[in-house]
């Protein structure tokens, strides 16, 4: 027990930690897409890698997820 009275529980605190630590940066999501991309044998470009990111997240598992590929779409079309 700490000082201030508060017992963290460590179960939770292991599980939330491993949680953030899988969730891929935005780089290695954009590397895996253009490594997808170019083993289909397609040409990368905006139009294949905003296709491919759309798919993925209709796909997402949560709306964290979704929220990271919105992102990344966004980014396609920020000048």
């Amino acid at each position: 027990m700490r000082e201030n009275g508060y017992a963290p529980n460590t179960a939770n605190a292991i599980t939330q930690y491993f949680t953030k630590a899988n969730q891929p940066t935005q780089q290695e999501m954009l590397g895996q897409i253009v490594v997808e991309i170019l083993r289909e044998g397609k040409i990368l470009n905006r139009k294949s890698l905003c296709t491919k990111l759309l798919s993925r997240m209709d796909q997402a598992l949560d709306k964290g997820e979704e929220s990271r590929y919105q992102t990344l779409i966004g980014l396609l079309f920020d000048r």
